[in-house]
């Protein structure tokens, strides 16, 4: 993966992007459940519903808002598995050692605590322009986003990650002062580099929630145009059997909105440099899913069974009918 602090990264023109203050957004999230299925015996089934809790009930033991527990599970704070029917699902025990851990509840919120430009420009001491200039640059890295009524485009922030660049010595010239002529230049050239940073992070996400090579290939493939997908997954079955494990977009609206369709143009890589880098990604990581398991392909046809030619006694049987014909007529 790119280095955040990259700057040679081309333009790119995206969506406004607002600067208003926000701590938290509102959004469509799916709550994995866990039956236990009919055959298990009773015992078998309450031992597992001991073992195992939804994700809406983790996150009410743990004290977290919904937003605040997904964002812990992309970011590895928060183990959970798959339930077999799509959603996800944690394990008892993994409760257990966060809420054993120190400072709980208060220092897993704070590590997941998430901040708009205006409350995170007050956290650093800076100015909303400053740090809005520190994002566009790459150096500091969106956690999330969200459409705001009037289509902008609004960029998280973890809170402790803000602190750690704040405090660091070394990043004390871009904090006061005036920003390095390099920088300035980028600046003035439009350059946008929170999408793609964003981009990034996410397909740590996805890549952490992948259970076999296909997966970890789909991962990626999700970042990717469909086009640009088929230019290096070139075999129709591979590329069937990949698009499959292709994620969608993080859920903002409801499908076909225009929220929804800014979600899946932010989830889209967009720079050449970019795109090649997934490409060549997404090479590697389908060979290896082919060698690990072929995509399914159809069953081979059963040759159609030869014509049979005409018999040669059937011209001779011809003839008889043809003579006894005759006969027939002449004694009549």
């Amino acid at each position: 993966m790119p280095g955040h602090r990259t700057t040679t990264h081309r333009t790119t023109t995206h969506r406004t992007t607002t600067d208003q203050t926000t701590t938290h957004h509102t959004d469509t999230h799916h709550t994995g459940t866990y039956d236990a299925t009919v055959t298990v015996p009773a015992e078998g089934a309450a031992s597992d519903r001991d073992t195992w809790v939804t994700t809406g009930r983790a996150a009410r033991e743990l004290g977290l808002k919904r937003t605040e527990f997904d964002l812990a599970v992309q970011l590895g704070r928060i183990r959970a598995a798959p339930d077999g029917g799509g959603g996800r699902r944690v394990e008892r025990a993994e409760i257990e050692r966060l809420r054993a851990g120190p400072g709980f509840p208060e220092s897993l919120r704070r590590s997941v605590r998430a901040l708009g430009t205006t409350e995170g420009a007050a956290l650093m001491e800076v100015t909303k322009t400053r740090f809005t200039r520190l994002a566009r640059l790459g150096l500091l890295v969106p956690v999330a986003f969200y459409p705001n009524r009037y289509r902008a485009v609004v960029w998280l922030y973890l809170a402790e990650e803000l602190q750690l660049f704040a405090a660091d010595d070394r990043n004390a010239p871009l904090l006061t002062g005036r920003t390095p002529e390099g920088l300035r230049s980028q600046l003035d050239a439009g350059v946008d580099l929170r999408p793609r940073n964003w981009r990034a992070r996410h397909l740590g996400f996805l890549l952490r929630q992948a259970e076999d090579p296909w997966a970890r290939a789909g991962a990626v493939a999700s970042l990717l145009d469909p086009l640009h997908v088929s230019q290096v997954v070139q075999d129709p079955y591979d590329r069937s059997h990949l698009n499959r494990f292709r994620r969608p977009a993080p859920s903002h609206g409801a499908p076909g909105s225009p929220a929804a369709h800014i979600a899946e143009e932010l989830t889209t890589a967009r720079d050449a440099d970019e795109i090649a880098w997934l490409q060549a990604d997404l090479t590697r990581l389908t060979d290896e899913a082919r060698h690990h398991r072929p995509a399914p392909r159809p069953a081979p046809r059963r040759p159609a069974p030869a014509h049979r030619t005409p018999r040669a006694a059937e011209p001779a049987r011809r003839t008889s009918r043809g003579l006894l014909g005759r006969w027939r007529r002449r004694d009549r």
